[in-house]
């Protein structure tokens, strides 16, 4: 019995790196994109081995360099993917860069927003294209010929962030992305659901990756001073979680829903 097929971009660290180990755990086979540190995703390939291993399973990896902003790229990751597995059964948009300056609105460049956008917007619309019309394709997939297997039904996950809708004025571009990438949710969960393709977003908080460390002291201060009701920085891992919880079928009857991994940042209280 072949395993389910996990696609996952900027997979070699980060939120990327634990989603792709914590698929691997649950017996998916995973694709494993990066943009250009081969050595990170490769570590992450071994932890993925790892991390089935003590699970009692065994899984495939394959490391695929994409750089998602890049049409030609986009296109080699799924055939990539293509040729190395017969189905897709989920699609993990992950990849996201933040601004390399955060600069006031009043004063931030074009060229900056130029490739946060094509990172963050661009590359997951135009590759969720591509992995739609391979999962439409694809015949019911079953573990044993007779029962559904929850972990084939095919899924897209967007990662986008509380940023989707809580506005930084420092830097718009990513606040803008990820607010582009939550109507990119809604299009493809409406597109796809006549197809029993479900379509999901997961909105991190404050996550402690390479992306925030040079803004710790400032968001240790906020957590500090109440900024969540759950006071602590969250982990890459608990994005993973909630990603893993979408794979194994958790929410059959949910398309289009907006997942909150923010310690309770997104409620509004007196």
């Amino acid at each position: 019995m072949l395993n389910p097929c996990a696609v996952v971009t900027g997979a070699s660290r980060g939120i990327g790196r634990e989603v792709a180990i914590g698929l691997a755990r649950s017996g998916f086979d995973v694709v494993i994109n990066y943009a250009a540190n081969r050595p990170a995703a490769e570590s992450t390939a071994s932890g993925c081995l790892q991390a089935a291993s003590l699970q009692g399973r065994t899984v495939r990896t394959i490391l695929v360099q994409a750089d998602i902003r890049d049409s030609s790229a986009r296109i080699r990751l799924i055939n990539a993917a293509r040729d190395w597995s017969p189905a897709l059964h989920l699609l993990v948009n992950n990849a996201g860069i933040a601004p390399v300056v955060r600069a006031d609105i009043l004063e931030a460049s074009e060229e900056s927003f130029d490739h946060v956008i094509a990172i963050n917007l661009k590359g997951p619309y135009f590759l969720s294209q591509l992995a739609a019309r391979w999962m439409l394709e694809q015949p019911p997939t079953t573990s044993n010929g007779l029962e559904p297997d929850p972990r084939c039904h095919q899924k897209i996950v967007n990662i986008s962030s509380v940023s989707a809708y809580a506005a930084s004025i420092n830097r718009g571009d990513y606040c803008i992305s990820k607010s582009g990438l939550s109507m990119v949710t809604a299009l493809f969960a409406k597109r796809l659901a006549a197809h029993r393709v479900n379509v999901y977003e997961i909105r991190p908080g404050v996550i402690a990756t390479d992306m925030t460390e040079s803004v710790k002291a400032k968001y240790d201060a906020l957590i500090a001073g109440g900024l969540t009701p759950i006071d602590r920085w969250g982990s890459p891992a608990d994005v993973a979680k909630a990603v893993v919880a979408i794979a194994e079928g958790a929410f059959p009857f949910s398309t289009g829903e907006v997942i909150n991994v923010d310690g309770g940042f997104h409620m509004r209280t007196l």
